[in-house]
């Protein structure tokens, strides 16, 4: 007897799923088309007391990466569209592509609520997970959860409901096969708590062509995300990881990273790891926040790195620089972002260029 066409299985992969179909999650140094931000609220609640320094930020980021690819922005409605294009404008932030769209959300944070978007020969298509603000810790979030549906329809391309919750920060793709991802996230069962280790592969298998899923641990302190992996460890190249160390045994980041470290290195075949300082402790208000420089954004031309005014600083940049020869590496102050416990890579989501993904 043939099992129905959803339980049957080609190299791997269901027969009915993207991957089977061909699409690819494409590694983010590949070709953009566009870089999507979420355009903050004031009555958000991720940058308390701090919001009137968020939106020169944003104008900052958006300067720097519309002289490379087109920027579309989320923005509530036409208000606020308004007052984004009037900090833009300020900030001389309006002299590329950038294009705004009324899709609302509570909250800036794109790369975990905005859609991860797959290539197929010249096509694109939208892979939609379901988004619960990090495990329910911040309601609302219905709003956040229907922009990789409304970006869907926007563009015109196929959307593939995966019925399971992912963040885009919770992995990182070498756009061969392989994602990382740590058990801290994607193992909590403010998640997916019918899914467990093999369910959830399966589906990331299913839906981004995971041929391969390395699993770290844990994450750093002060991550409210329980361990994204975008401030832990990211590719650079198909068989190269920068990851972050903290070689203070009384640090609490200490033995976290030793065992991600530890992780990477034994796995088969290894990879190319190069380790990445964090800067010292990042404090506000008494709370330890999660800064890391694994928390940059690569695009088109150049990678954008946070910056904490601290001197290692200077010394991810030299780490960077030469592991993205056709781009450059800047460095723009995230102590502001830090304190919304996220940074560049939180707040953007690249949009592949499907005319530059022929696989």
């Amino acid at each position: 007897m043939v099992p129905p066409a959803d339980q049957r299985t080609e190299a791997g992969f269901t027969l009915t799923s993207p991957a089977a179909q061909g699409w690819r999650l494409p590694a983010e140094w590949e070709p953009h088309s566009a870089t999507w931000l979420t355009w903050p609220r004031r009555d958000g609640i991720s940058f308390p007391g701090l919001h009137d320094r968020i939106p020169p930020i944003f104008a900052t980021i958006v300067r720097t990466l519309s002289q490379h690819e087109a920027v579309c922005i989320n923005v509530w409605d036409v208000d606020m569209e308004e007052e984004a294009r009037n900090v833009l404008k300020e900030h001389d932030a309006l002299q590329g592509p950038v294009h705004f769209h009324h899709h609302p959300a509570y909250e800036p944070w794109c790369r975990d609520h905005g859609p991860l978007f797959l290539t197929r020969s010249n096509e694109l298509a939208v892979a939609d997970w379901e988004y619960n603000a990090w495990g329910g810790k911040y309601p609302p979030f219905e709003l956040d959860n229907q922009i990789p549906d409304r970006i869907a329809r926007l563009r015109g391309a196929q959307h593939f409901p995966a019925g399971m919750v992912l963040e885009g920060g919770a992995i990182d793709s070498n756009g061969q096969g392989t994602l990382l991802t740590t058990e801290s996230c994607l193992l909590n069962p403010n998640r997916n708590p019918s899914f467990d280790r093999a369910a959830i592969e399966a589906r990331l298998r299913d839906f981004l062509g995971a041929e391969r899923i390395v699993w770290l641990s844990s994450g750093i302190a002060g991550d409210d995300t329980d361990g994204h992996v975008d401030n832990l460890a990211r590719f650079v190249s198909s068989d190269t990881i920068v990851a972050v160390v903290e070689p203070d045994p009384a640090d609490e980041n200490h033995q976290p990273l030793q065992d991600n470290l530890r992780r990477l290195n034994a796995d088969n075949p290894p990879f190319r790891v190069i380790e990445l300082p964090l800067p010292r402790p990042v404090f506000h208000e008494g709370e330890r926040l999660p800064a890391s420089y694994a928390n940059f954004y690569i695009a088109n031309n150049v990678v954008l790195v946070p910056a904490f005014s601290d001197p290692a600083d200077s010394v991810a940049r030299e780490i960077l620089q030469p592991l993205f020869r056709t781009r450059e590496v800047v460095t723009l102050d995230s102590r502001d972002l830090a304190w919304g416990l996220g940074s560049f890579h939180c707040l953007t989501m690249q949009e592949p260029d499907p005319a530059a993904h022929p696989h």
